[in-house]
């Protein structure tokens, strides 16, 4: 496993779009898929994708298999399934998984709102699950709904952090010469034992790759393969790339992959990838303020100290003004990180508005979403203790949209006060906001911080 470090997007991020609506004939022209190979005026590759998901996942340790495991309480296929389905001009995608995880695997769709998926029944071998997933994009198959593609990603549903760019890289090199797959260098020597145990020989590392996921194929090349396929290969074997180079004589282009092409193999595998996506999805922070003059005000310098203080994290700013117009946008954008201010007169007026306009938008399906309800009190007026006592409900309301994947949490600033003990107190307020998004806990939900 190299997990590498984050790579910076944000995991549901929509990708630019490589295909085009009915007639719009020359935009898709342009596309880097038309320009793979499609003679001018053409419509971009039809491109689809197979994913075997019917292993038991031994090697897991773990009774349930690790692409139904669940990372941030999602599950793990779910991450991968996004992964492909943001990619525009991928048409189809094929999951293939046992008869006894159909089920499973279909609430996974519903609950996610994964488009563009069709389940079908895994082999007992990883091939026989790639050849099911490929029969059904066939056209030769009886019954057959979906339309043969060009050219067909096959890919790992344990592999979550699979980019654009890697997909269109390795669909391009199959249009030109029929199979490709992403490379990476090996980590580990490789060495071959002899019968009785002993070093018999090792391969020179700098020669050799350790193959990856996504490979890509023409349809026809990988599909003829599986067609002519031994039984011996497809009970034993596991390249793909073998595949069409033994039985249609193809050898395949060799594309450089990046690092997030890991798998999740291991148990520990799977806190590296929730650490992976905790870290993407805490990228962006939208400060949320009414426009009223006093708490803008307030609300622009908690902004400030916060691109300040947090200058790895893109700091955006809201109003809640009307419906929300001006968050609509930001939400659009995936942003899932939200620090409500509210001013003395609106213990919580401001932040309800918020958790309206989250769950409208739906945004908390994907991930935990983290408001962070900053309350300024004057301790003149209220003292802190009652202050807190007054907001000891926040705890009941955070456990209802706790079950609506909303993180709420609250915090408590004293204000006014002079410039230099409100800025140490903004500073503080910074760290606690950065590691409750950071840490994601949902065991501080309702917790009362005070900075």
């Amino acid at each position: 496993m190299e997990p590498g470090p984050p790579g910076g997007s944000r995991p549901a991020e929509r990708g630019p779009c490589l295909s085009s609506p009915p007639g719009a004939d020359e935009a898709a022209s342009a596309s880097p898929l038309s320009a793979a190979g499609a003679e001018p005026g053409r419509r971009p590759l039809a491109v689809a994708a197979v994913l075997p998901a019917g292993g038991s996942g031994e090697r897991m340790g773990v009774p349930t298999p690790k692409q139904f495991c669940p990372v941030l309480e999602r599950p793990l296929i779910s991450y991968t399934l996004r992964a492909l389905e943001r990619v525009c001009w991928i048409k189809d995608i094929v999951v293939a998984v046992t008869g006894e995880n159909i089920e499973a695997m279909n609430s996974i769709i519903q609950k996610y709102q994964h488009k563009r998926i069709s389940v079908v029944e895994a082999g007992v071998t990883r091939h026989r699950s790639i050849f099911n997933g490929l029969k059904a994009l066939a056209e030769d198959q009886p019954d057959s709904k979906l339309c043969k593609p060009e050219v067909v990603i096959i890919h790992d549903a344990v592999r979550p952090f699979v980019e654009e760019d890697v997909l269109l890289k390795v669909v391009i090199a199959a249009k030109e010469h029929g199979a490709a797959g992403a490379i990476r260098p090996l980590v580990s020597t490789v060495i071959s034992p002899s019968a009785d145990g002993c070093l018999d020989h090792s391969l020179e590392r700098a020669r050799h790759r350790a193959s990856e996921m996504p490979q890509a194929f023409l349809f026809d090349v990988i599909y003829e393969a599986y067609q002519q396929c031994s039984d011996y290969d497809l009970e034993f074997g596991t390249e793909c790339l073998q595949l069409a180079l033994k039985y249609c004589h193809t050898k395949a282009k060799l594309v450089e992959g990046s690092p997030d092409l890991w798998k999740v193999t291991y148990k520990r595998d799977l806190y590296a990838a929730e650490s992976i996506i905790k870290e993407r999805i805490s990228q962006e922070i939208c400060v949320v303020m009414d426009s009223k003059e006093g708490e803008e005000h307030i609300g622009r310098i908690l902004e400030e100290v916060l691109k300040s203080e947090l200058n790895h994290v893109k700091v955006t700013s809201g109003a809640l003004c009307h419906a929300g117009g001006d968050l609509q946008q930001i939400i659009l954008e995936q942003c899932y990180n939200f620090v409500c201010v509210n001013v003395m007169t609106s213990d919580f007026q401001e932040t309800h508005k918020l958790l309206s306009i989250l769950e409208e938008n739906n945004l908390s399906i994907l991930y935990p979403v983290v408001v962070v309800s900053v309350h300024f009190f004057d301790v003149k007026l209220v003292p802190l203790s009652q202050k807190m006592e007054n907001l000891m409900w926040i705890r009941g309301f955070a456990k209802e949209v706790r079950k609506r994947n909303i993180l709420l949490h609250g915090l408590l600033i004293c204000y006014p006060q002079d410039e230099q003990k409100l800025q140490e107190s903004l500073r503080q307020a910074a760290i606690i906001i950065a590691a409750l998004i950071k840490e994601r806990n949902s065991g501080l939900v309702g917790q009362l911080l005070v900075a």
